[in-house]
């Protein structure tokens, strides 16, 4: 086996700080929930695979819900996310989430403007009602640039091992990318209240994204003793301080 690279050096290390912060959340009955939202290959899924590689299979899962179903559509729109909440000393992973409804539903239009405008309203609430609850709410929204997007949007098509990635509005992220511009940043203004922030990041470098998105997840979860670097502020920022630096 070869040397490992800075990179791989470096995630191990994280890897070996997320499993005894795990180990810690466990014992003291914590319930973290992160969700991960962002463009149409911006590294959702490759970060969540860093972050749950050596976690507890019995502790961590990871949501990612299909189309909802027509019983679904006639529920509370936060109804079928419920379930799927973590319990004391559990990680729950959002492969998108209710976010939906401020994004790819808005855009395409799959819910109306009223559905959309009473979203924007009833999640401040909702998220209050979590972290209330105890809940540790980490969400991230992950930036690219158009020319990456419509590189790896590219490769996903060429590489047989990628074919679960490719999806019929693949094409629509390159044709409605203002539009996913106006809505990521009214999602961002409007719901990222003091008690659930926005944490913005830059995924061009997908490595370096996965290495600092772990760090802020250390850094949220808070474990005694736990010696992690900062995030690079270039990398990975409030949303609040996000203006000009999110791809337009």
């Amino acid at each position: 086996m070869g040397k490992k690279d800075d990179y791989e050096e470096a995630l191990e290390a994280l890897q070996v700080e997320l499993v005894a912060t795990q180990a810690w959340a466990i014992e003291q009955g914590l319930k973290v929930l992160i969700v991960f939202e962002g463009r149409d290959a911006a590294g959702k899924d490759g970060a969540i695979k860093r972050i749950t590689e050596y976690l507890s299979p019995r502790q961590t899962r990871v949501v990612a819900l299909s189309k909802p179903t027509e019983r679904e559509t006639g529920q509370w729109y936060f109804q079928r996310y419920a379930p799927h909440l973590p319990a004391a000393g559990e990680i729950v992973l959002f492969n998108r989430s209710w976010y939906n409804r401020a994004g790819v539903e808005p855009v395409m239009g799959f819910c109306t403007p009223a559905q959309y405008e009473q979203f924007l309203n009833d999640a401040p609430h909702f998220e209050r009602m979590l972290t209330g609850a105890g809940i540790v709410l980490i969400k991230f929204w992950l930036d690219i640039s158009r020319d990456e997007q419509a590189k790896r949007l590219e490769e996903r098509t060429s590489d047989p091992l990628k074919r679960f990635k490719v999806s019929a509005l693949d094409a629509e992220a390159q044709k409605r990318w203002s539009d996913y511009s106006k809505a990521r940043d009214r999602m961002l203004e409007e719901t990222g209240a003091p008690h659930s922030e926005w944490t913005v990041v830059a995924t061009d470098d997908k490595k370096a994204a996965r290495l600092n998105i772990i760090r802020h997840i250390l850094h949220r979860v808070c474990r005694p003793g736990a010696k992690v670097d900062r995030p690079d502020k270039d990398i990975l920022f409030p949303a609040q301080k996000a203006k000009g630096r999110l791809q337009p």
